[in-house]
């Protein structure tokens, strides 16, 4: 049973939006210095040396990881292979606060994959929700000019990230619509080291094809590494085990309010560390968005 809102529960459920919004910060103040695809894999793959001695009862045989691999097969694709690649080339064309406010239109998503996809039903309040976050996506692809919307004169980056989210929507959904093995969820390490051992070898198989079909590079050094290290550590553990917790106390509906912080951490974190100064149509944008989830989440 989900308890009620305490400041611990609030602080850690602060922690995952913040983490993210530092992703997105990073992986845009890194572009010149790795390829996107090549940064996920270097991510996950510090991440899973971290997890596996935490999680190493995984790999026992008879586990859950064999049994249901196909099923990790598919959450370590989309999860771990899928989401983050699309979203760091999103950065490469498109602004950290641009990102994660179209990715906040996520909700959506989740509402048409699990009608179209999982019979789940959509209630009245979900749909004026919906239309509501669209606007506020819209809202940005337009960067707040009707004139410009009209001509559809889309970012890439915008677009890539459009499709992140629908890519985490079908992992949310395959997510909930399976149940694990009681070996494997009893130990928070031992779930995501499970997504971790099949999502690894999908980010390092794309980092191949990127290495092999385009011309790139990678310039080591500190702020390289301090960057790997971050969005591994940070919003590839620390806010995953900290996200785990306040959905425990808490609940998923609540908890899923607090993901819509992560814009503003983003537009502050942008300001501060790139330049990027929030507009006036952010603001809306954001205001749409987060109005839209808490109504579609209402009964």
């Amino acid at each position: 049973m989900s308890q009620k809102l305490s400041p611990s529960t609030v602080f850690l459920l602060i922690i995952p939006p913040a983490m993210w919004a530092g992703n997105a910060v990073v992986g845009r103040l890194v572009n010149d210095l790795v390829p996107p695809i090549t940064l996920n894999f270097l991510r996950w793959a510090i991440a899973f040396l971290i997890i596996a001695p935490l999680g190493y009862s995984v790999f026992r045989k008879g586990s859950g990881l064999w049994t249901l691999r196909k099923r990790y097969l598919v959450l370590g694709l989309l999860g771990i292979g899928l989401f983050n690649t699309l979203m760091y080339i999103a950065l490469h064309t498109s602004t950290a606060i641009n990102v994660t406010l179209v990715g906040a239109s996520m909700p959506v998503w989740m509402l048409v994959i699990g009608a179209v996809f999982f019979g789940s039903r959509i209630a009245g309040t979900q749909v004026a929700g919906a239309v509501l976050s669209i606007a506020g996506v819209l809202t940005v692809l337009g960067q707040g000019q009707l004139a410009q919307l009209l001509a559809l004169r889309f970012v890439p980056g915008d677009i890539y990230m459009i499709c992140a989210a629908i890519v985490w929507a079908l992992y949310s959904w395959l997510l909930v619509s399976s149940t694990d093995t009681p070996e494997i969820r009893s130990n928070w390490a031992t779930i995501l080291l499970a997504q971790l051992s099949f999502g690894v070898v999908w980010s390092g198989a794309f980092a191949m094809g990127e290495w092999a079909l385009t011309d790139v590079h990678i310039q080591w050094g500190w702020p390289l590494a301090a960057a790997v290290a971050y969005v591994a550590v940070g919003p590839g553990i620390i806010a995953f085990r900290c996200w785990g917790l306040g959905v425990q106390r808490v609940g998923p509906t609540t908890a899923g309010f607090f993901n819509n912080l992560t814009p503003l951490f983003a537009a502050l974190l942008s300001s501060a560390f790139l330049g990027d100064t929030p507009q006036l149509y952010h603001a809306v944008a954001f205001a749409l968005i987060v109005g839209g989830i808490i109504l579609s989440s209402r009964r």
